[in-house]
């Protein structure tokens, strides 16, 4: 058992880390709702581009809903350890920060390793796409009109590409196509875009992920600081017996 008078030293130490971690909680609970948000946000904007995707990467936005929801809890469950000052607790809140934060590095590494493979498949779905395309509303031909439309872009690398297409054999190009609304561009390519919609949407997507990955970066760092800060409180609890009156 420490000393009355080394307690009390070490009180406004404690007390220090406390506040510092209850600061540090709070902003982690907004990254929480940030990465909520920002899952959200992705799952309404990018749906079009992930649908043309492989079928694990339509569940990124919902990988960043769940780990928004954790977070948010997990942030509520530290405050409550804070403020109880319990050893085990803010151990246990180390540790599951610790687990997050692997799991967002792994997440990362293999974003990062496999950035050309995604690349490649969109090509590749978007090509299929094309060939397949019909305008009775299929999720794939939806999202071809409303990249189209969105990006005043037509074809995978430019309007050609629709040529060897059997709608185009049968009908002509689709309205997506168009360079003015309502237009009937049917095989007339004077109305329609020029532009192919594989580097547009290329450079839509790495700046839209980008923003998702610098957002996820900074939260997995972020919490490097608050398992620092729960293991000290945590160490200083347990040596010194530090009890709250």
């Amino acid at each position: 058992m420490a000393s009355p008078s080394r307690r009390l030293q070490t009180k406004p130490v404690i007390t220090c880390f406390k506040s510092v971690l209850l600061i540090y909680t709070f902003i982690f609970w907004i990254t929480g709702v940030i990465l909520l948000a920002v899952g959200i946000w992705g799952k309404v904007s990018l749906e079009n581009y992930f649908s043309l995707l492989n079928e694990k990467a339509t569940n990124v936005p919902f990988v960043l809903i769940g780990t928004g929801t954790v977070i948010i809890l997990l942030g509520t469950f530290g405050c409550f350890a804070t403020c109880r000052a319990s050893a085990w607790m803010l151990k246990l809140y180390a540790m599951f920060l610790t687990l997050i934060f692997l799991v967002e590095l792994v997440a990362a590494i293999v974003g990062f390793v496999f950035r050309h493979e995604i690349k490649n498949s969109f090509k590749s779905n978007y090509e299929n796409a094309l060939k397949q395309y019909n305008a009775t509303g299929d999720y794939r031909s939806e999202a071809v009109d409303k990249i189209q439309s969105t990006l005043h872009c037509c074809g995978v690398t430019n309007y050609r590409d629709w040529k060897d297409t059997n709608y185009y054999s049968e009908t002509g190009f689709p309205r997506s196509c168009c360079k003015l609304d309502g237009c009937s561009p049917q095989r007339d390519a004077d109305k329609v875009n020029n532009e192919g919609c594989f580097i547009k949407v290329m450079t839509v997507i790495e700046s839209e992920m980008g923003v998702v990955a610098g957002i996820s970066f900074g939260v997995a760092c972020f919490q490097l600081i608050g398992i620092f800060l729960a293991y000290c409180l945590s160490r200083a609890i347990t040596n010194n017996q530090y009890e709250i009156v």
